[in-house]
């Protein structure tokens, strides 16, 4: 059973897809919904909280299910790819993730540690393991955001197995600058 909650919040996705971050307000959220705006603070204290569930929901749905890669590189590649799929399934699906710092969820702040862990297990000291994880998150938010705005939302096809290309270019190149810092 769907809560009100929920319903508010799916509301607000489609809402994100329709009009984009910008004119994303709690106002046009109220109207599409048919209440009055004051009703969203029921449950939502404020725009922000609505974001910051909005990236929740978003994170959440993206969690893994499946069995995850053993060495460092291919954990590290495994997330940047979700992060980048999950960002371009929403109208600025990119800006609206990059503007949380912290991890969403419980699971999610376990798989960075996770990631960090790999990294240090490889004999990457720990403060450069967070430095590399890190990167590797600028990466993809920064590239998903120039994406979203060149590309538009969805992206055609054939302008997406470009990009796919290239972020995977760019992230080879994070991954072998980590790898070569090891020696």
């Amino acid at each position: 059973m769907t809560s009100r909650r929920d319903e508010v919040l799916a509301a607000a996705l489609d809402l994100l897809d329709e009009v984009g971050l910008d004119a994303l307000t709690t106002r046009r959220l109220a109207e599409k919904l048919g209440v009055r705006p004051g009703a969203l603070y029921r449950h939502f204290d404020s725009k922000r909280s609505l974001l910051g569930a909005m990236v929740a929901r978003l994170t959440v749905d993206a969690e893994p299910d499946g069995e995850l890669p053993e060495d460092w590189a291919g954990l590290l590649r495994y997330a940047a790819m979700g992060a980048r799929a999950t960002m371009l399934t929403r109208r600025d699906g990119a800006r609206l993730v990059a503007t949380y710092l912290a991890p969403a969820s419980e699971t999610a702040q376990q798989f960075w540690d996770r990631m960090i862990g790999s990294l240090a297990a490889a004999g990457i000291p720990e403060s450069d393991a967070i430095v590399a994880v890190d990167t590797v998150f600028a990466y993809v938010n920064g590239f998903a955001i120039e994406e979203q705005a060149r590309d538009g939302f969805p992206a055609e096809p054939e302008r997406r197995a470009l990009r796919d290309k290239t972020f995977q270019a760019g992230l080879d190149l994070i991954i072998a600058g980590i790898t070569a810092s090891r020696s």
